[in-house]
This record gives structure tokens, sequence and C-alpha cells, in this order.
């Protein structure tokens, strides 16, 4: 909240009674009720400007379709749209202090938006903040809403509005994947299954396979976004329309659409919607699926890289601090590290959002405040972890190409190749060597005369490794 504010106060009412509210406030009595009930966490209106914005748009549409429908005056709907529209461009966002969690089912977040909007529309009309008379939180701004339509439409539109951006930050990590594995497409290396020695690879492969799993969770994100774009505007408080007008809902969302460009539609049973969360719960679950497969991946950074002396080191993470204040030279991979906590993070948010989904009763869920706080958060910690991945790892790594070779030199996984020549009988007696004398499989293969050094230089040529291939060599014996 501002805290530069004079000792002069004017006096507002509610329900409740009268509060003193910072005479330079654009918020009113109701937010300070919700400041005073809900100092639950650090997570406040003001610190996701993508939801204000939401609100914003939520009653911009409102307040369009009301004045058409002749329930505000051109004044009021001047001053309202404005406000609006200020708060568009970021003005005001230090004007909602109230806690993201809330008891409620985000009445005071509603309602904060009512007051900021109502007294930033009062100042535009020449009247001073809390002169409600001429336009009212609830009766003008309100207007044919309820905290149960506005609320979540307003949660909508801006988790729509933040997947936009999430889509961006994730498809550069991505790219910077694809780029890694153009890179490196030439090293060969040793693929591995059950931390054990698998066959051979190319550490492009392994970077073109992180590349692939991550662009696969395209379509589900975009689908599960989707979903926001379903509106309950003109629902009001259970999914009557009671307190609204014929046609209000489709004016609204008409009006929603022309402000936003984006194809918003109403629901088709506003009763169903008003209670149904679904669409934060599916999101949350494809945030999740990302999250378990950027913790994959940042496992594997982390094994790949290890070492550098005694570990696999099959490539080198940028450094990016001391590692150790008693241990010199030792460097961390702090950059995934710091994106596995992310992961396990947007994992627990959404385990609270499918409980929380599931807790809705009647005709509403009144735990939509923290499930909205846990998509925001997740969202917005994934992309600033995508950022810092991308930027200060992933695009900074570099192959340890020797040490890469010589793990498929040194390794019996090569034998693998040889199966479809010598057979599997034969290749696992060379395994089985190889493993007792600590010999090489492919010194045992020459030694046995198995196969000529011409053939078996073909065999287990990278090029016939990394891909189906049919061979016309057949073994000596």
């Amino acid at each position: 909240m501002t805290n530069n504010y004079s000792c002069k106060t004017r006096t507002e009412s509610d329900l409740i009674g009268q509060l003193e509210v910072p005479i330079e406030a654009l918020y009113g009595v109701q937010t300070l009720r919700g400041v005073e009930n809900f100092p639950i966490s650090h997570f406040h209106l003001y610190d996701y400007p993508l939801f204000i914005n939401g609100l914003a748009i939520t009653k911009l549409a409102a307040a369009e379709a009301n004045h058409q429908l002749g329930l505000l005056t051109d004044a009021q709907f001047d001053g309202i749209s404005k406000a609006c529209l200020e708060i568009l461009e970021g003005q005001h966002h230090d004007q909602f202090p109230v806690d993201m969690i809330q008891g409620g089912a985000g009445t005071s977040t509603n309602m904060n938006a009512n007051e900021v909007i109502a007294n930033r529309a009062l100042q535009i009309m020449g009247h001073e903040a809390g002169e409600y008379q001429y336009c009212s939180p609830n009766d003008h701004v309100n207007c044919s809403q309820s905290t149960n339509d506005a609320y979540p439409t307003a949660i909508h539109l801006g988790l729509y509005a933040t997947h936009l951006r999430y889509m961006k930050h994730f498809e550069a990590l991505i790219e910077a994947f694809e780029a890694k594995a153009t890179a490196f497409a030439h090293i060969l290396k040793m693929g591995r299954t059950q931390l054990e020695d698998a066959v051979p690879m190319t550490l492009g492969q392994t970077f073109g396979a992180y590349a692939s799993i991550l662009k696969d969770e395209i379509k589900n994100l975009n689908f599960a976004a989707e979903e926001f774009l379903t509106v309950n505007m003109g629902a009001t408080a259970i999914g009557t329309g009671i307190c609204s007008e014929p046609g209000y809902a489709e004016k609204c969302v008409k009006a929603l659409q022309k402000i936003t460009g984006w194809n918003i539609r109403l629901a088709e049973n506003l009763v169903a919607a008003t209670s149904d969360t679904s669409c934060m719960v599916g999101y949350s679950s494809a945030l999740r699926r990302v999250a378990v497969k950027m913790n994959k991946i940042c496992n594997d950074l982390r094994l790949l890289a290890s070492g550098p002396r005694c570990g696999l080191h099959e490539f080198d993470l940028p450094a990016r601090q001391p590692g150790s204040s008693i241990m010199p030279g030792k460097v961390n991979p702090v950059i995934p590290e710091v994106m596995n906590q992310i992961a396990y993070k947007v994992m627990g948010n959404d385990m609270c959002v499918a409980m929380s989904g599931e807790a809705a009763q009647m005709e509403l869920n009144a735990m939509e405040p923290v499930m909205a706080q846990c998509c925001f958060e997740s969202a917005e910690m994934m992309m600033n972890g995508f950022d810092t991945l991308r930027v200060n790892c992933v695009e900074g790594i570099k192959a340890n190409e020797e040490r890469c070779r010589e793990y498929v030199h040194q390794s019996i996984g090569i034998v693998t190749a040889l199966n479809p020549i010598i057979g599997y009988k034969n290749s696992t007696k060379i395994a089985k060597e190889a493993l007792e004398t600590g010999g090489s499989v492919y010194d045992l293969v020459l030694q046995h005369g198995v196969l000529t050094k011409e053939e078996l230089d073909t065999i287990l040529s990278p090029e016939n490794m990394i891909k189906p291939v049919k061979l016309d060599i057949k073994p000596r014996r």
C-alpha cells in the first residue's frame, strides 16, 4: 500500500461501520476492510498488473453495456471509462493493496477495483473522492454485476494475457535448445538408460530431445488457455442474472471482444459457469506438465555437466558464481538448480489449485482467490525461470567433445551395434570379456577375428549408430 499519504482523511462507511480513509487514496472503506482482514501473504493485487488490467477491462466492458442500456449517464460512463483506461496504461496500480489470498470469494478484490475506478471517475467528473452520490462503487461501477461474475472474468482475462506472455518466454527457451542441438549435431556421445551406459547418440540429439518434449506442450498450453476466453458476465450472483437487464450479458461480452480483440464468448450455462473453476484447474495442470519436463531436463543438465574431474562432464555449464564458502574452486550448477525449485513450486501450486477446484459448493467456489494466486504465481515464476535458464545457462553451454568421444570408445554399450551382425549371444560374450578384462569391445572384436577393421569401423561409424541402417556385413565366425 502507498504510505506517502498526509494525515488528512475522509470518513467512509459500509455495512460494518465507519473507517477513516487517507484523503489522497483512490480506494475506499471496503478496500481497507480487506487489508485489515487479510494480512495473509506477501502477494498483493499490485504485484499482478495483468490481473489489475483484467479488472479494468471487465469494468470498462460492463460500463459500456450499462451505458448502452441507459443505466449510466454520459458523465458517469465517461468518468468510469477514462479511469479504466488509465489503469490499463499502468496508472493507479499502487491503489490495489488487497492481499490476493482472501475470504469472500474475491469480494475484497472486486470492491477494491470498484472503489478505485469510482473515485478516479469522480475526480475526472470534477468531484471529490468519496462523493459517491455522483458515481458509486456499487451502484454505478458495479452496475449489473456481482463479484461472482466480475471477479472470475477478470481472472480469466488476466490469466489469458499472462499466457500470451508466457508463450514468448517458453518458445525462446525452446529455440535455445534447438540452437544447441544444431551446434552439437556432430558430437558422438553415450546415451544412458537407468543411469547405465546404453547406446551411442549425438549430443545434438540430446538437446534436440529437450527442445522437442517442450515443444510438444505448446498445443496443450494453448488449448488450456483457450478456456479462459469463456466468461460468465451477466451471471451476477449465482448465474440467474438477477439485477441485470435483458441483453446486458451479450452487450458486455461484445464490449470485451472489442476492447481485447480476443474471441471472448459467453458461457452457455451461467449457473454452471459461476461455480465451475475447471479452467484454472486445467491451465495449472498444463503448467505442471511443463514443470515436470523442465525438472527432468535440469536434472540431466546437472548430471551430464557433473565433475569436472570426477563426474560425467560431457559439457560445461556457464560458471555463474563461486560454489562454496569453504571449498576453493568449486562451481555449482545454480541455474538448473533454481529451475528445479521453480518446478517443485509449480507442482505444489497445482495441487493447491486441484484441491481448491474440488471445494466448490452449491453455486459458487469460494476458493477462487488462492487458485488465481497460484496460477499467476506459477506462470510468472516459470517465465522468470525460462529466461534465466536460457540466458544464464543454455546459451553458454560448451561441449567437451573429447570427453564424449572417450566415453563411447570405452563403453561396453557399443556392442549393441554389433547385435544385428554377430548375434546377441556372441555380442554378450564380447561384452562379458570386456567387463572382466577391462579391454575395449573394439579391440576384442578384432582380436577374435570376428570382423575386419574396415567392417568394424563401418558398423561403429557415428552415422550408422544414431539411426536405423541396413548393413551387408557377415561375421567371420
